[in-house]
């Protein structure tokens, strides 16, 4: 896991984690990891042990918190020792001044174990919940700069139990169970020493009854290391059909699906159910034995101590001293079971998260800037292949875009066209060749710099479950309301000034609230409002009718000039807003020239543009001349 600063955490510390995100996640989200990867042989307690550089900047609380937890723990073990002292002394000899100074002593001491227990608890929630919080930026920091292809290979939900559930299994086991755990067994060593002490014979009998003990707890970490992974993956897959399922609610009930897609759902949950049902057997069974061992052995120890004090090998006092010491170690013994549980689960969870800490980022600043960027691209014998497939996708693509040009990309489904356009703003690298803007590499200059040139609207336009407003600057949050209120009109999604609210109305979680046309045009108007340099269009027309698509180009036109673009068309009207076309085939570039010199040279560019042979009449004279020569020669 990468570190947190020790000025971001001790200001998250003093001043309030909600105070502080903003300055956290800004730091979390250009910070490289500060820790070397686990060993290769995938410790899991290696990967827990990364966590302690967030608990660094409250060391101050972890410390106070163990001092406390000792004091109380010591405290509880003086009240055994001063009981003896008042039966041995005051109780047998009848001196009632004795008893009152001892007792009130006792009362003092058990006063003082709750109070060290109450601050214990109060120190100690403010650190872990910083802790937890600062993972959570990192790790969410972490996914916003992986590249696409790793999101790809994860499903949601998994990522979505990474970041909550583990976190907060980590979290209970540092406020808790880590804790807990040393001091169970500073108290169990005490006490061990001090039964002993007071009568050596009781106190073999105590020391021996911890073998089985000990046995029990490494049998059951073996099973309960698996089960416990197991869990928290099928919680995962949970949440990826839950999430899944709610995303595409639309297409479920518009083929009747429900009852399939539950059937589904209830096997997931099914095999959770009984993967967390056979962890309860376990852990019930394991928790059995461990609370009888001790209790047998008590009735063990209650049976010779009698025997003993009876025939005066040891006092009354020192036996009921005994007796309570032994039976403050059946918690600590007892709470073991559910303490390894817990570090099993912490380990587990830690685990899981590392994955996504020590994921490979592909995608990294490079030295330089683009101030003034004129917009020449350039694509220099470009090849792609994704991280899981050795088969390129593109495939020594070569084109040069003067700047201000604006090129149509054209080619069938699977050509790779969504493919070339994600490579301009460095979604993903090239795997061989080069991009380059202004003769500069895209992989040298800073991502952030790369992407204020470049700005992309997708043919699946995603929105954000926040106001239209905060949709449109997304990328350029100081833009004016008269900027915005250009861009709107550029991409005719005039519609937002009937919405309830205009442009402060929340429009709902992926804007599922508006039609697929209304989505498409305000994802349009974000990538407009930016003023980039490169415009890249990937087929985002397509959801629109012919009279808005035709208002759109009209506008487009006039956005265009001065600026480079790239529209990925399917019809052959969109075709038109473009000074060449490049038709890009089985990954390769294979022509390029103007509309009318493919129409009439090319048959496959011809045969992709069919469809949209009457939309073209009356819009183009020449393309209807072309298309009747073209259809004489056949």
């Amino acid at each position: 896991m990468p570190t947190m600063t020790s000025e971001h955490s001790s200001q998250a510390t003093e001043a309030g984690i909600s105070d502080e995100v903003r300055t956290l996640y800004a730091d979390a989200l250009t910070r490289e990891p500060a820790l070397a990867p686990p060993p290769s042989n995938g410790s899991r307690l290696a990967n827990l042990w990364r966590a302690r550089t967030y608990m660094r900047p409250y060391l101050g609380r972890f410390v106070t918190m163990v001092v406390f937890a000792f004091l109380s723990t010591i405290a509880g073990i003086v009240t055994p020792l001063l009981t003896r002292r008042i039966i041995d002394g005051p109780v047998a000899h009848s001196d009632h001044r004795g008893l009152w100074v001892l007792g009130t002593a006792a009362i003092g001491v058990g006063v003082v174990e709750a109070l060290f227990m109450f601050l214990r608890r109060w120190v100690v929630a403010r650190a872990t919940l910083g802790v937890e919080a600062g993972i959570r930026l990192d790790m969410y920091a972490k996914l916003q700069r992986l590249p696409l292809g790793f999101h790809t290979q994860w499903e949601s939900g998994q990522l979505l139990s990474r970041i909550m559930n583990d976190l907060s299994t980590l979290r209970r086991f540092i406020a808790f169970g880590l804790l807990f755990i040393i001091m169970n067994t500073f108290q169990i060593v005490v006490v061990t020493i001090l039964l002993l002490r007071m009568y050596w014979p009781l106190g073999v009998v105590v020391l021996v009854s911890a073998v089985p003990i000990v046995w029990l707890c490494l049998w059951n970490e073996r099973r309960y290391v698996k089960i416990s992974r197991t869990i928290q993956d099928q919680t995962g897959d949970v949440a990826s059909a839950v999430e899944e399922s709610v995303h595409g609610l639309r297409v479920i009930k518009a083929f009747g699906r429900s009852e399939h897609v539950y059937e589904g759902f209830d096997a997931k949950a099914t095999t959770l159910w009984q993967t967390s049902l056979n962890r309860v057997k376990l852990v019930s069974a394991f928790w059995t034995f461990l609370e009888a061992i001790p209790t047998l052995t008590l009735i063990v120890v209650l049976a010779i101590g009698a025997y003993a004090a009876a025939h005066g090998h040891l006092t009354l006092g020192t036996l009921v001293a005994f007796i309570t010491l032994m039976l403050s170690l059946i918690w600590p013994i007892s709470s073991l079971g559910f303490l390894l549980s817990m570090t099993q689960d912490a380990m587990t969870a830690s685990d899981r998260i590392t994955e996504i800490f020590d994921a490979p980022e592909t995608i990294h600043d490079g030295p330089r800037r683009l101030d003034d960027p004129q917009g020449e691209l350039i694509f220099d014998d470009v090849s792609f292949h994704y991280p899981d497939s050795d088969e390129d996708v593109l495939r020594h693509v070569n084109l040069t875009i003067a700047p201000g040009e604006t090129i149509a990309l054209v080619g069938g489904t699977g050509s790779g066209k969504t493919t070339l356009t994600a490579l301009v703003p460095r979604l993903a690298d090239v795997t061989d060749g080069a991009i380059r803007i202004d003769g500069v590499d895209v992989r040298d200059l800073e991502v952030e710099n790369l992407r204020s040139i470049v700005a992309t609207a997708f043919e699946d336009a995603t929105l954000f479950s926040m106001s239209v407003r905060e949709n449109l600057t997304l990328g350029r949050p100081e833009a004016t309301e008269e900027e915005i209120a250009q861009a709107i009109d550029v991409a005719q999604a005039g519609f937002v000034w009937d919405l309830p609210w205009g442009l402060d109305t929340r429009i709902g979680e992926q804007g599922m609230s508006l039609s697929g046309g209304q989505r498409q045009r305000l994802a349009l108007a974000r990538a407009v409002l930016v003023n980039p340099r490169i415009l890249v269009l990937d087929d985002t027309l397509s959801a629109l009718d012919m009279n808005t698509e035709a208002l759109v180009e009209a506008a487009l036109k006039r956005v265009l000039v001065g600026v480079t673009g790239i529209v990925v068309a399917h019809r052959a009207s969109t075709v038109l807003l473009a000074d060449r076309v490049a038709l890009l085939q089985e990954g390769t570039i294979t022509h390029v020239g103007t509309h009318s010199q493919l129409l009439a040279s090319v048959p496959e560019y011809r045969e992709l543009l069919s469809a949209d042979y009457d939309a073209e009449q009356g819009m183009s004279g020449e393309y209807v001349a072309n298309t009747g020569k073209e259809a004489d020669r056949d």
